[in-house]
Parts: structure tokens; C-alpha cells; sequence
């Protein structure tokens, strides 16, 4: 190892609610060797533009903004002295855990880590993907570029506004472009249902007669300069299909796309992990730790999440698991049992079942010489269904039985 090379026990990529609590959670497992790096000029992430209510209920059993949840970790991280350092990108991370990252006052640096947790967040989708044609004109943004121009930088995106999508930070735009004046003319949705939360479709949408029209996209944009309308239709509510006869042209000066999240895995892709098709992030045990020996991966790089206290809660489980991992705790494939050595363990597959997509883990690491039973560590799933089901249930089956019904 060179000696610029700077060795740390734990490296944690990304400074928002994810790395915040997986640092937490490591500290008090004992690591005090561990650097938080987070490209943004401070701690927080996304939450200091989230300016609404309705964070915190899980985890502090008291509802926060977002700015106000952050502050939380911000000042436990403070208090234990755990190093971070900000305005740090990291630029390559690689299967032995050898991270380089640049910064404005410490140049080019490079690391050498005994683990390293994953905690990148996700991105949002932009017009790009979306494919939809029209002129490239201004005005059209996604719905977090909007908040972070309302909320933190105090400008006004438009006046007369169509949302396309109904995630979560769409429906909670159209409120807050609502307050600061904005005539906010629909929220689109290409699909039957809402995909955000009910409770903000009801306090975002619904108290302000803010329409909601589902099975319809917009198929056109208009304007040279800047945006002055957009063409709406409805789509076959089975196969997708554009229906032209109900196209319908609407003047608007701000199109905001919330249509996805994207978790930000370009790193995890340089350093060999492999990837979840479905949920578009790393492929990992119950203990959080992907194929790559001592990397871990949470929050919203692992997979979205709707509450940032559950991203907290599962960060929380990666800090203690990146902590057993270095004390030689935890079981990982195709290691023999040694003293101070990773147990050896086979890989049990967690598969998708009828009406889910994208289970996390995907997979459960079992000891060797034991059946699952026998472990007896209590193990979370996280997943989605495929759709908008009623009265439904959910059972676990192992090996064609079950084992559970709720």
C-alpha cells in the first residue's frame, strides 16, 4: 500500500440518512476507525430540500421535516466525532475495497478500506428515458430540481404547471407549488393508480381539487424558448397504447417529471457487484453484504424506499453487519471456518413469488451444516407488489411449504 494511501476500517459512501445511520450504528458497535465521504457540501442528503412534514414517526415517534430529521443524525454524528468529510467525490471504487475521491481542497485522495457500505441514494428519472417527443425547450425539470429551486434556493419554476407521474415528490410538489401561488392544471399518471403514498393523494391532491388523471401521459411538448403547452391523451388501460382520439392540448408554462427513482449504482457497477434487475440495485444477503467480500449496501441505493425511516432502519442493520464482517461474525460463501476468518455459509435464494416484484435480500446466507430453522436470527424482507391487489395475503414458502401466512 503506498503511503498516501489513507487505511481505514470502515468507508462510508454517501452522507445522507442511509450513511448517516449506518455510521451511527457502527460507532456504537465499536468501529472508531471509519470516514463518512459525501459529494454534496453538507450532511443530510436529499432531506434538507424536503421541506413537509411527516418524517421521524417510526423512528422518533414524533412527525419532523426533513430538514429536522437530518439535524437529528447530524448532531449524533457530531457528538460521537465520527469523521466526514464533504464536497468529496468519490470517482473509483474497486473490488478490493481501494477507493480514490476528489475534492477542492484535498485534491485527489486515496483509501484503502476493510469494509465499505454503499449508501449512495438514487436519482431521479429524466426526460431522457421518458422518450417523449417535442422540442427541448425550458421549463421542463423533474419534481426534485423544482423542490430544490422552491425550497432552497427561492425561485418559481412556473405558474401554470402539469406534473407528470404521481410519485410521491410529485404529489408533494403540487401541494407546494399550490402554496407558493402556482396554478397547478393536473398530476398524470400513465398507469390505473396512483404510485405515491395515499395519504399525500388525499393531503397532496385531493384537499386542493388538484386533478388526478390516471391512464394518461403526455404524448407532445410545445414551445421553443420556453414550454408553452403540452399534449395529454389516454393510454388502454391493459396494453399502454396511446389513444390518439383523446388527444387534448393544454397550455402551461412548467412541465415536472416524477416518473422514478433510479439508485445511483455506478460504483457499485466498477467494483464488480452485481445488480438486481428488478429493483436496480446490489443483490445482497440478509446482512446487507453484496458478492463482493466487505461491501455492504442500504438505503435507497439498495432499493427505494417510501419512508426515510425505514432507510434509517435498514442503514442501521448495515453498520452492525459491516462491523461483524471485520471482526470475522458473519458467514460469506465459500470461506472454510477459521478462527478470525468469515464462517462458511451456502447462499439459500429468495425468489419472487405471484404478485411480488423485487424482494430484498435476494438471497440468505445459512451457515453451513444448518437448515434455516436452526439459525433462528429473524430475517426482513422488503418488497412490492406488482400491482393494486384487495383482500390479499402473503405467504413464504420454503421448499414448496409453508412457512408463513400474513
Amino acid at each position: 500500500m503506498d503511503d498516501s494511501t489513507i487505511s481505514v476500517d470502515l468507508l462510508i459512501i454517501g452522507g445522507g440518512p442511509a450513511g448517516m445511520a449506518a455510521a451511527l450504528s457502527a460507532w456504537d458497535a465499536g468501529c472508531r476507525k471509519m470516514l463518512i465521504l459525501e459529494r454534496d457540501d453538507r450532511l443530510g442528503g436529499i432531506l434538507p430540500q424536503c421541506i413537509h412534514n411527516g418524517f421521524g414517526l417510526h423512528r422518533f415517534q414524533v412527525e419532523l421535516t426533513g430538514p429536522e430529521y437530518a439535524r437529528r443524525d447530524i448532531l449524533s454524528v457530531l457528538e460521537r466525532q465520527i469523521p466526514f468529510q464533504c464536497g468529496t467525490m468519490v470517482l473509483e471504487l474497486a473490488r478490493d475495497r481501494r477507493v480514490t475521491a476528489v475534492s477542492p481542497d484535498r485534491g485527489v485522495q486515496h483509501f484503502q478500506a476493510g469494509a465499505v457500505i454503499l449508501a449512495m441514494g438514487c436519482r431521479e428519472r429524466p426526460r431522457g428515458a421518458l422518450g417523449i417527443p417535442g422540442t427541448r425547450c425550458s421549463g421542463i425539470m423533474t419534481t426534485g430540481t423544482a423542490q430544490r429551486l422552491v425550497n432552497l434556493e427561492g425561485y418559481m419554476p412556473g405558474r401554470r404547471v402539469i406534473i407528470l407521474g404521481s410519485g410521491d415528490i410529485g404529489l408533494i410538489m403540487a401541494r407546494r407549488m399550490t402554496f407558493e401561488g402556482a396554478k397547478v392544471l393536473a398530476c398524470v399518471e400513465i398507469m390505473p393508480y396512483s404510485s405515491g403514498l395515499t395519504r399525500n393523494v388525499v393531503q397532496c391532491l385531493q384537499d386542493y381539487n388538484i386533478p388526478l388523471l390516471l391512464n394518461h401521459t403526455v404524448i407532445d411538448i410545445h414551445g421553443e424558448e420556453r414550454l408553452t403547452g403540452v399534449t395529454l391523451a389516454a393510454v388502454d388501460p391493459d396494453t399502454r397504447q396511446i389513444l390518439p382520439e383523446t388527444a387534448e392540448s393544454i397550455a402551461c408554462d412548467t412541465l415536472l417529471l416524477s416518473v422514478g427513482l433510479i439508485p445511483e449504482n455506478e460504483l457499485s457497477r466498477q467494483a464488480g457487484v452485481t445488480l438486481s434487475g428488478i429493483t436496480q440495485g446490489p443483490v445482497v444477503d440478509q446482512n446487507l453484504a453484496t458478492d463482493i467480500p466487505g461491501i455492504f449496501a442500504c438505503g435507497n441505493v439498495l432499493h427505494v424506499h417510501d419512508l426515510v425511516d425505514e432507510v434509517s432502519a435498514e442503514a442501521d442493520r448495515a453498520g452492525k453487519a459491516a462491523v461483524a464482517w471485520l471482526a470475522g461474525l458473519q458467514p460469506e460463501p465459500g470461506k472454510k471456518p477459521a478462527q478470525k476468518e468469515p464462517l462458511a455459509a451456502v447462499a439459500v435464494p429468495i425468489l419472487d413469488g405471484a404478485g411480488v416484484r423485487g424482494v430484498v435480500p435476494q438471497y440468505y446466507l445459512r451457515p453451513s451444516g444448518q437448515d434455516c430453522e436452526a439459525d433462528g436470527k429473524p430475517v426482513r424482507l422488503s418488497f412490492r407488489p406488482d400491482a393494486v391487489y384487495r383482500r390479499t395475503a402473503v405467504r413464504i414458502e420454503a421448499d414448496g411449504k409453508p412457512v408463513a401466512r400474513f
